[in-house]
């Protein structure tokens, strides 16, 4: 059994999505203000990066899934059992089981997908967004997310936010995946406006390893949008690109888009 343990941050504090905001989150029935879905990820990562190496983030695979809150302040325990290839991986903070995963590092890489089946667009203005629907995510449409410059700066910075020990990142030059799969965020929140919404899951399989001082893209299509007990779910069949056109990861990313809260109000 390997550990981990980080004292969790709240990386979106000023984040548009107030279920970062701790009076919004309490109004949800919650303690305070969530932690990102995508940093708590970024937790899980660092044991099996620990165990594999830079092979993982060119090759590896892995899927998340999200069921208690991770608050800002607390520690957060990850803990991943080994099988060969593969580790089962688990978030704990506050005595409760917060995340859930798994990631494994094949013997031989994956292809990436055709970038034909991810054709360019722009994300609309900001205040020409339409509110997030049915309608709005429809199956099949695009969502592709702004271009983001991943500096030294804007590395280093989200090493720090998410504590993150392991050297290998700026020995190597290298974007933690973390900020891999937020670009997956970015795809949604960049084409629809959204109340406070909740990542709930991915699934990730990495093809290449994001590199400090390249731009990194994602460019999506909806691949479901259904409800459940209530919450509006949207699921996104993502591709995370490198100075646009290197396949840095494929991501099934699945989102609440409106919580029944919300929907009951």
């Amino acid at each position: 059994m390997k550990s981990y343990r980080v004292q969790a941050y709240n990386t979106a504090h000023s984040s548009e999505n107030k279920i970062h905001d701790d009076a919004v989150a309490r109004r949800f029935g919650f303690t305070g203000a969530l932690v990102p879905g995508v940093d708590v990820y970024a937790y899980m990562m660092h044991l099996p990066v620990a165990r594999w190496g830079r092979a993982f983030l060119e090759r590896g695979t892995a899927q998340c899934r999200f069921t208690t809150p991770v608050y800002d302040g607390e520690m957060a325990e990850v803990a991943g059992r080994e099988d060969g290839d593969a580790m089962t991986i688990e978030v704990t903070s506050r005595g409760k089981s917060c995340a859930t995963g798994s990631a494994r590092l094949p013997k031989d890489a994956a292809a990436p997908p055709a970038l034909e089946r991810f054709p360019p667009a722009s994300p609309p203005a900001a205040e020409k967004r339409p509110a997030a629907s049915a309608a709005t995510l429809p199956v099949g449409g695009t969502l592709n997310s702004f271009p983001l410059e991943a500096s030294a700066e804007y590395a280093a910075g989200y090493l720090r936010d998410v504590r993150e020990t392991d050297g290998l990142y700026a020995r190597e030059g290298l974007v933690h995946p973390g900020s891999v799969l937020r670009m997956c965020n970015h795809a949604l929140l960049q084409n629809v406006l959204l109340g406070p919404w909740i990542h709930v899951g991915s699934e990730i399989q990495n093809f290449s390893a994001a590199r400090v001082g390249e731009t990194l893209a994602a460019r999506s299509c909806v691949a479901a949008n259904y409800e459940r007990k209530g919450h509006l779910f949207v699921e996104l069949d993502a591709l995370v690109l490198g100075d646009g056109a290197r396949p840095v990861a494929g991501v099934k990313h699945t989102a609440i888009y409106r919580p029944r809260q919300l929907a009951a109000a």
